[in-house]
């Protein structure tokens, strides 16, 4: 079992529930990601979303899917999802450190541009919620690794 894991796209936007836009780089701030809606002094500031949940998700509903169009900062690849729990750390490239601090959300239906574009949503049940420890920056295609340790929470 691999514990890294490819960056497969980084995405993000001005609004909250709406799509996001896929960017080559990302800096990834105390609050989150640079220019992301989501981004403040709480503890989903960053979330992620594995493809081979979009692929599936997607060849069930028969809908074509980009990266971003769940509204996730992190598109993944090559990880399972559910090893991804509140408290587990998430390492990336020059120190960068994330804590997952929950897995899933409501959705908000009608309300939410996502759910009216695809008529569904993947992450109450497969989206990561995550935190910053250490800020860094990220690029399309870059490792990640889940560390063996747990993160002592502060909040």
């Amino acid at each position: 079992m691999t514990r890294k894991f490819k960056v497969l796209s980084l995405n993000i936007s001005p609004e909250k529930g709406t799509e996001k836009t896929p960017v080559e780089t990302v800096t990834v701030t105390a609050a989150g990601f640079k220019n992301d809606a989501h981004a403040g002094n709480w503890h989903r500031q960053i979330s992620l979303l594995d493809q081979e949940s979009v692929e599936y998700f997607a060849s069930a509903s028969d809908l074509t899917i980009k990266p971003g169009d769940f509204g996730e900062n992190i598109t993944t690849e090559g990880i399972d999802i559910t090893l991804l729990v509140p408290g587990k750390v998430i390492l990336g490239p020059g120190g960068l450190r994330l804590e997952v601090t929950q897995v899933g959300k409501e959705c908000h239906g009608d309300d939410c541009t996502i759910f009216q574009k695809v008529g569904k949503c993947i992450m109450p049940a497969r989206g990561v919620f995550c935190r910053v420890v250490s800020p860094g920056i990220l690029h399309k295609n870059d490792t990640l690794e889940l560390a063996d340790t747990q993160q002592q929470s502060e909040n």
